[in-house]
């Protein structure tokens, strides 16, 4: 178990009801206020009507940036950051799901960024002077919630990059708000939460227990949660679980002691996503098996920890690690699939054209070789053509 230190300074109200807060949270902060929604889907549902009036009550003058796209563009950021120049915005307010709080992190580092916008988000940094953030969380999935990252999309160069910007400074989290979200985004957001669990599980990294037993219950969590929200949309219990789970996965408490996997799986779909302009989930759920048996036939050290998530996880028994392993591997493919997940690129429409290409970005500055479990760039194509 390695030293660790973790600071998450975002406060996180959560449970139904929790927008009454708002109000009070913003006027502690600023009142000329830049307010970052999607498509319009808070409109339709009353939520953007009850915002409003909060913030009217408290005293703010609002400006809206709308229309902020999944997998959300640089050119909504350029286009925040220029509002918030002009109108003097001194808070921003995000209400949505994980683009939408994406975008508005880049957006509150980028009106302090001294040049090209593209250039800060596609370098490498740490936290960045930012506007403060406040979100009301409308969707179980990425984490942005609570955590500083953010991933932004240049589609004219067929690039998408993460990197840290901002900590929310207040974030709403209302389970009843995901209740309205479709069975398809459901099932796509609760695999985006699977996979951050993923992503810092399956690593070689022993005697980090209390990290483990985390990974696990949130996996099992969402495995039982997800399909009860399918069916009965308006399951508080399933949505409630779902949120809880986002928050936590991604915020980095549930890799505590560990020296960091390399994250793969995102980075082999960020580059799906930048190319074909897929939901993010639906690529990680279609990439994280084949990830999974292609370790296990390149590195046998990885055997101990996919068999310890097949008899934890995927209830699977037998004194026979490998065989364990891999039922456990089918059986998470059988479940992604079980929840309306294509579960492959041909489905997504998706050919090995760009295959060279995507795994060379992936591995840009060699970051799929210094994964947990190394990859070259042929490994990333040859992952990539076993999801067609």
């Amino acid at each position: 178990m390695q030293n660790y230190t973790h600071h998450i300074p975002v406060k996180l109200c959560f449970g139904e009801g929790q927008i009454k807060v708002l109000g009070t949270e913003i006027k502690k902060i600023g009142t000329n206020v830049l307010l970052t929604y999607g498509g319009g889907s808070i409109k339709k549902t009353g939520l953007y009507d009850t915002v409003m009036g909060i913030l009217k009550d408290a005293g703010c003058t609002v400006t809206e940036l709308s229309g902020i796209d999944p997998n959300p563009r640089i050119t909504s950021v350029e286009e925040g950051v220029k509002l918030c120049r002009e109108n003097n915005i001194d808070v921003i307010l995000a209400v949505g799901g994980g683009s939408t709080i994406d975008c508005s992190k880049a957006i509150a580092a980028g009106v302090y960024y001294d040049g090209d916008l593209w250039e800060m988000c596609s370098s490498f940094h740490g936290l960045l002077k930012s506007l403060p953030l406040v979100d009301v969380l409308t969707l179980s999935a990425t984490g942005t919630e609570f955590d500083p990252f953010a991933v932004i999309t240049n589609m004219d160069t067929n690039q998408k990059c993460g990197g840290m910007y901002a900590y929310p400074v207040v974030s709403i989290c209302d389970p009843t708000y995901t209740c309205t979200v479709s069975a398809y985004q459901t099932a796509a957001g609760s695999a985006d939460i699977m996979s951050h669990c993923f992503e810092d599980y399956i690593g070689r990294e022993i005697g980090t227990e209390i990290s483990e037993g985390l990974s696990e219950t949130m996996l099992k969590t969402v495995m039982k949660y997800c399909p009860i929200a399918i069916k009965e949309p308006n399951n508080y219990e399933a949505r409630a679980n779902l949120m809880a789970a986002s928050n936590i996965a991604c915020a980095g408490i549930a890799s505590y002691g560990k020296g960091g996997s390399g994250w793969p799986c995102h980075a082999m779909e960020h580059e799906l996503s930048a190319f074909y302009d897929i939901t993010h989930g639906v690529g990680l759920a279609v990439l994280t098996p084949r990830w999974m048996r292609y370790i296990l036939a390149k590195d046998v050290s990885i055997l101990p920890r996919l068999a310890r998530f097949g008899r934890n996880v995927m209830g699977v028994t037998g004194d026979d690690d490998m065989k364990v392993a891999v039922e456990a591997i089918d059986k998470l493919e059988a479940y992604f699939k079980s929840t309306g997940i294509p579960m492959t690129l041909t489905e997504l429409g998706i050919g090995e054209e760009n295959f060279a290409k995507m795994a060379a970005q992936a591995n840009t500055g060699k970051a799929m070789e210094r994964c947990d479990i190394s990859l070259t760039e042929a490994d990333v194509v040859e992952i990539y053509r076993a999801c067609l």
